[in-house]
C-alpha cells in the first residue's frame, strides 16, 4: 500500500486502538507472522495483504485479526465469465459485470472468494453471530483451556434502557452519567466475582482460596458454568464472500445490536481493502439501496400517479408502512 492510499479513519482508529488495548502477546505474534512471507503465484489483494496478520481492535478487548483470504474482485469476474459466457461480455468494465450480478443477486461468482479470521468478541455477541450458519468457525474450548480475565464493559453512552418501539433493542437516549456509572460499576463487580469464584473452582486462585488442596478443583468444563456472557470468546471464522455481504446487510444496519455492529463495520471496511469493486456495488445496491414489497411497489406507483394512499390500500402492517415512509421520506 502507497503512502497516497491510506487506511479508511475506521481501520486506522482499529489499528492504532489495538496497540494500546491488547496485550503484548498478540501484537508481537502478528509482527512474527507478517515477517514469514513467502512468494505466490497466485492473485493477491494489495488492499488486504497490507492488513494480513493485523489485529484490529473493537470494543474494550475484541478483534479481528486476518489469518488468510483466497480471490479478488478478478476472481468475482472470472468466475462469472465462465459460467455466464457471451451473456456477460456485453458489460465492458469489471465493475459493470460485478454491479450487474449484485443488483441481480447473483450468488456464485462471489463465493469465489473466501476468507479467514480469527476474532475475539464477548460471548453475547458470539451467540448472535453464530446465528449466521453459512460459515466454518472452530472456538476456543473452556473445557480444556482457562479463559482470560477479560470481560465487556459498555461505553456510558452505549447504556439506555429498553426501547418501547423496538422489542429486542435499546432506547435512542442514554442513560444519565449517574445511572450509566452504576451499571457499569455492577457489571463490573459481577464479572470480577465470577471470575474470582471460577479460579477457587479451578484452585487456581492466586490468593489460595482453594476448593480441595488434593485437587486440581473441579473439571474446567463444569467450572466454566459459573462465567457470564460478557466475558471474551475467541474463534477463527472462515466465510465465502457472498455469505459475508449477506451478514454485513443485517449486521451494519441501524437496528442491529450496538456490540455486534461494531465487529460488522470494521468487516465492512476489511471489504473495501479486500475487494474495492465488490464494495462498491454492495454500498450501491444494498446498504444504499431500498428493498419492496409488492405492496410498497404499488404504494410508489400510486403516488407517482398523484394518488392519496394509506397503508391500508396497499396491505402492509403498521411497522412495514412505518419503515416505508421513512425508507422514502414520505410525510
Amino acid at each position: 500500500m502507497t503512502s497516497e492510499n491510506k487506511y479508511p479513519k475506521l481501520i486506522e482508529e482499529a489499528l492504532q486502538k489495538a496497540q494500546s488495548n491488547l496485550s503484548g502477546q498478540i501484537l508481537s505474534d502478528a509482527d512474527e507472522l507478517r515477517n514469514q512471507s513467502e512468494p505466490t503465484l497466485r492473485p493477491i489483494s494489495t488492499g488486504i495483504e497490507s492488513l494480513l496478520h493485523k489485529p484490529l481492535a473493537v470494543l474494550d478487548h475484541g478483534f479481528i485479526r486476518i489469518v488468510d483470504y483466497m480471490g479478488d474482485d478478478g476472481a468475482v469476474v472470472q468466475a462469472a465469465r465462465v459460467s455466464t459466457g457471451k451473456g456477460t461480455r456485453a458489460v465492458n468494465t469489471d465493475q459493470g459485470l460485478i454491479n450487474y450480478l449484485l443488483r441481480n443477486r447473483h450468488s456464485t461468482p462471489f463465493e469465489m472468494c473466501e476468507i479467514k479470521m480469527h476474532v475475539k468478541l464477548p460471548i453475547f455477541v458470539a451467540r448472535q453471530w453464530i446465528r449466521h450458519r453459512t460459515a466454518n468457525v472452530n472456538e476456543i474450548s473452556a473445557r480444556y483451556s482457562i479463559l482470560d480475565r477479560e470481560f465487556y464493559i459498555p461505553e456510558q453512552d452505549k447504556l439506555a434502557g429498553q426501547s418501547t418501539d423496538l422489542k429486542q433493542g435499546r432506547a435512542d437516549q442514554p442513560l444519565s452519567e449517574e445511572q450509566a456509572t452504576l451499571v457499569q460499576n455492577l457489571l463490573r463487580e459481577d464479572a470480577a466475582r465470577a471470575y474470582d469464584n471460577y479460579e477457587v473452582l479451578l484452585n487456581n486462585d492466586v490468593e489460595g482460596n482453594v476448593l480441595d488442596e488434593n485437587r486440581d478443583g473441579i473439571a474446567r468444563e463444569l467450572a466454566r458454568m459459573n462465567l457470564s456472557l460478557n466475558f471474551y470468546t475467541q474463534w477463527y471464522w472462515k466465510i465465502d464472500l457472498h455469505n459475508l455481504l449477506g451478514f454485513l446487510a443485517l449486521r451494519t444496519d441501524s437496528h442491529a445490536q450496538y456490540e455486534i455492529r461494531a465487529y460488522a463495520d470494521v468487516l465492512l471496511e476489511i471489504v473495501k481493502q479486500w475487494v474495492p469493486l465488490v464494495y462498491n456495488s454492495f454500498e450501491k445496491y444494498r446498504v444504499g439501496g431500498a428493498a419492496l414489497s409488492a405492496g410498497g411497489k404499488e404504494a410508489i406507483t400510486r403516488f407517482l400517479k398523484g394518488e392519496h394512499v394509506e397503508r391500508e390500500d396497499v396491505g402492509m402492517s403498521a411497522g412495514e408502512w412505518r419503515e416505508f415512509k421513512a425508507t422514502f421520506e414520505i410525510e
